[in-house]
């Protein structure tokens, strides 16, 4: 039975993210659908003294249907004051050490243009960490349909997938009933009852970048998540 989960390319996204990334067999970055504003395509939240901050991507924004996959940065600075941020955030994390080179390397050496390509090329190297080895390809990959849900069973079947794991947010608009007809079982992503972890700065938050859990918990990491268990 092969499971695959369909979704737009985050940045920096939270453990809930990978979660279902690493539910998985095959993960397909859904960047060409429209790009939102005050989304998570181009920022996400850290945790600081003075509280939850954002750090976001500056991009360029001109068009209403402007897909993720075109959308580009804005100011090419913004890698280094975000890895500034970070560093001022985290460097008293007990594992900050341990990855911050990883990290400081792809901020400060970051010439990537392309929103997506940015989010993906995070994405690979947090996998990595973790250790995520779900196969992940680009909705361009696949042959896409008219029809929210009729797209999303058209990547399934052309990707040979039994089971379709969604997150809950799709449940205002997916057609189970279209599903069920086409042969592909649902399940829903649940995001609750994750256990807290240690965490600087209280009170504790969930919703933050997996950063975050990275740089407080180490290898130590999937023990605050569901899908390795």
């Amino acid at each position: 039975m092969k499971k695959i989960a369909i979704l737009q390319s985050n940045y920096i996204p939270w453990k809930g993210y990978f979660d279902l990334v690493n539910m998985v067999d095959e993960f397909v970055l859904f960047d060409q659908v429209q790009y939102t504003k005050n989304d998570w395509r181009n920022r996400n939240q850290i945790k600081t003294k003075q509280g939850i901050q954002w750090l976001t991507i500056p991009v360029r924004h001109k068009e209403s249907d402007q897909k993720i996959v075109d959308t580009k940065v804005s100011d090419l600075k913004w890698n280094t004051k975000h890895w500034r941020t970070i560093q001022q955030s985290y460097s008293k994390a007990p594992y900050f050490k341990e990855y911050k080179d990883i990290f400081e390397e792809f901020y400060l050496n970051n010439t990537e243009e392309y929103l997506s390509q940015i989010n993906f090329q995070l994405i690979k190297i947090i996998n990595q960490i973790l250790g995520i080895k779900t196969v992940i390809k680009w909705s361009s990959d696949f042959d896409l349909v008219e029809g929210q849900t009729e797209k999303l069973l058209g990547i399934c079947k052309q990707a040979g997938a039994d089971i379709y794991l969604s997150g809950p947010a799709a449940k205002d608009y997916f057609d189970e009933k279209l599903a069920e007809q086409e042969g592909i079982q649902v399940e829903w992503m649940d995001y609750s009852c994750y256990p807290e972890y240690n965490q600087l700065n209280e009170p504790f938050e969930h919703g933050v970048t997996i950063l975050d859990l990275i740089f407080n918990e180490g290898p130590n990491a999937t023990k605050y998540m569901k899908s390795f268990k």
